[in-house]
């Protein structure tokens, strides 16, 4: 017997609109009370994300780990972190799920591996030159005694992207020490994962979100990129460099596609591909014999701004149309600085607002979360798929006074304590109750959150929003409800309506369409149509206040006569 996740429509492709709802593990739920999210959190809270409205969840890693970047530090691909559960539960999580119409997508890291993975160990016994130490990128050092790096690569949470080894040998890291990257010219890495694949894909996942999409090919003269001590990372894909979104990693992709599509229900890929150039080298991944779907970064980093976002939508539809597949969009996740606290304060033109925020003195949250509101609706009505990082339907902000004895992200040590990471998006979230651990932890226990939670999260929790429907959760539900209902939502195409200076205006299909004011000013709306979601009040006099996104219905049955 087929089930109800199984029955979804199969021939235009269930992932072209679908809404995932992204789980970062540690901080989504704790089922056994020691502080730390798992499996069992999840398994309690699936009646919670199926009434939420979305399509599917992508779990971040849960393999075996030692933790050296929150789970990217893989150590068997094939199994289950301790802390989060068993195989057992995993494969239970995904029967539940698939029972209550939900896929299941896991996160795969391809570009590297945990230094305790058991072919780094195998490399650090044997002697350069050896098979062994084929699988990643050793080198000879430079200067009379090999002490210097071979080039002058960084790693992305800062230092060098090389660590010397006891015998003389340097090994490459774009990330952290623990995390030596796979050379993807050996032909056993290749098989390597090709067999992942299909591990997980045989028991029921239906997908992969790559990390570091664009990371895995790396030019084998591995020349220096001209960087300075100080000096910021490049870009990733600008023309020439030797370790970002080389032509190479197609090649990966379109093996992997004809795997995925060797199964009944054709497995799907999203892509984490930071490129240059954006969104014409992003369309490449997603080709009609390569991966399906790639996070659109360009419409997460884009400035408050109606003309910012209209040319940013424009050229990231006319991209990947171009190439047959649907526009993802995304407004934030475990890497990046939650979209409250950068919507909340001014932007700043050359700024890398992702990571880099201007002083905490600048936020204002209640006009980041008004904003945010405004955003939710502007990216549900929008062609395509969605991701929803958990806690967005919750209204979170970024946590910016985590104490700095409780900061794990590498970036922290790397940086010299001068980066406090990405932790502070990653603060487990409010259940219920008005005091920590607000339900994220079962009742009685004692253990800690693992990174701790500020007391103000009393006025978010999902039981108090439950409760009020002009609530962050409220809008979500409402939102994700009538995205299924109405057709014209989802995959398709955008219209561009006539609209005043600073306000973005489509229409989907002949009656829904989508209002945001983004300008300083209320401007009237369009009269007779029926009001079916706004992000805030709207006031009686036909007009839309600033900030404010609006969806109405002008189908025939709603026009006056």
């Amino acid at each position: 017997m087929s089930t109800p996740v199984e029955e979804q429509d199969a021939v235009r492709g269930w992932w072209r609109d679908a809404v995932v709802y992204q789980i970062y593990l540690r901080s989504f739920a704790d089922g056994n009370g020691d502080g730390i999210g798992d499996i069992a959190g999840i398994r309690a809270r699936l009646s919670y994300l199926r009434g939420l409205g979305v399509d599917a969840l992508w779990i971040n890693p849960w393999y075996p780990s030692p933790m050296a970047d929150g789970g990217y530090d893989v150590a068997d691909y094939r199994g289950i972190e301790p802390v989060f559960g068993t195989t057992e539960e995993a494969f239970a999580l995904i029967e539940e799920a698939h029972a209550l119409g939900l896929r299941v997508l896991l996160d795969i890291v391809p570009n590297h591996t945990s230094d305790q993975h058991p072919w780094f160990r195998a490399a650090l016994a044997s002697p350069p030159g050896s098979p062994e130490r084929g699988r990643y990128h050793f080198r000879a050092g430079r200067g009379p005694d090999g002490e210097l790096p071979p080039n002058d690569w960084r790693s992305v949470f800062g230092g060098p992207a090389w660590t010397r080894t006891p015998d003389g040998e340097w090994y490459l890291h774009l990330f952290d020490a623990g995390q030596p990257d796979l050379n993807w010219a050996d032909e056993r890495v290749h098989a390597e994962f090709e067999s992942i694949l299909r591990f997980w894909f045989d028991r029921g996942v239906d997908g992969f979100r790559i990390d570091v999409a664009h990371g895995l090919a790396k030019s084998e003269s591995m020349p220096d990129i001209g960087l300075a001590e100080g000096d910021p990372l490049p870009p990733p894909g600008r023309p020439g460099h030797p370790h970002w979104d080389l032509d190479e990693v197609h090649e990966i992709y379109r093996a992997w596609r004809k795997i995925a599509d060797s199964y009944p229900d054709p497995r799907v890929f999203v892509a984490e591909a930071w490129v240059f150039d954006a969104p014409h080298r992003l369309a490449r991944y997603v080709r009609s014999d390569e991966l399906h779907t790639a996070f659109n970064f360009d419409f997460l980093r884009i400035p408050w701004d109606a003309d910012a976002l209209r040319q940013t939508i424009d050229d990231s539809i006319g991209a990947v149309t171009a190439v047959g597949a649907p526009a993802t969009w995304v407004l934030s996740n475990h890497d990046v600085v939650r979209h409250v606290s950068r919507l909340g304060r001014p932007f700043i033109p050359g700024a890398f607002q992702l990571v880099d925020l201007p002083p905490i003195e600048t936020l204002d949250r209640q006009l980041g979360v008004r904003r945010a509101r405004a955003a939710a609706l502007l990216m549900f009505a929008l062609p395509g798929g969605a991701y929803v990082y958990q806690g967005d339907e919750l209204g979170l902000w970024e946590i910016e006074d985590l104490p700095e004895d409780t900061l794990q992200d590498p970036t922290w040590v790397r940086s010299g304590h001068t980066d406090r990471g990405r932790d502070g998006s990653r603060v487990p979230l409010p259940w219920s109750g008005t005091a920590p651990p607000f339900g994220f932890s079962p009742e009685g226990t004692s253990a800690q959150p693992w990174l701790p939670q500020p007391a103000d999260f009393a006025t978010v929790t999902v039981e108090l929003q439950e409760r009020d429907p002009d609530s962050m959760l409220g809008l979500y539900r409402q939102a994700l409800a009538l995205r299924r209902a109405h057709a014209e939502l989802g995959d398709g195409e955008l219209n561009w309506l006539p609209s005043a200076p600073g306000v973005l205006a489509f229409s989907r299909g002949s009656g829904f369409s989508c209002w945001v004011n983004l300008s300083p000013a209320s401007v009237p709306l369009p009269p007779g149509a029926e009001v079916l979601l706004a992000s805030g009040p709207l006031p009686t006099d036909g007009t839309l206040p600033v900030d404010v996104a609006v969806w109405l219905d002008a189908s025939a049955d709603t026009r006056p006569s």
